[in-house]
Formats: structure tokens, C-alpha cells, sequence
């Protein structure tokens, strides 16, 4: 996954401060880095795995 080009999207909601994740979508998973390190590591879950998580989120 390291050689893909993905584009990197915050959400509208974040402030401006800098402290915010970015996700992106790439070959079929769900990527996650901290905005202020962009070169940094990135955690990446499948499209299921990601569902799965924003729907517990919204259901707590």
C-alpha cells in the first residue's frame, strides 16, 4: 500500500489547530494518518472494518 497515490481528506468539522486525522480510500481499504505527521505511518482497515467502526461510533 505504500506505493499508492491516495488523496487525503479532513473533516469539515476540524478546526484549524492542526489535530486531526485524514483518511483516504485505497484499493479497496480505508486509510488513517495524523494530519500533522503526513509522511508518517498510516493505520489502514477494509471497507467492512471501517463500516463496522464508524457505525459503533454513532450508535455510542
Amino acid at each position: 500500500m505504500e506505493d499508492a497515490v491516495v488523496t487525503f481528506r479532513k473533516s469539515s468539522y476540524s478546526a484549524q489547530e492542526g489535530q486531526c486525522v485524514e483518511i483516504a480510500g485505497s484499493g479497496g481499504h480505508v486509510v488513517v494518518r495524523d494530519s500533522k505527521n503526513p509522511g508518517g505511518p498510516v493505520l489502514a482497515f477494509t471497507t467492512d472494518e471501517w463500516r463496522a467502526f464508524v457505525h459503533a461510533l454513532k450508535s455510542a
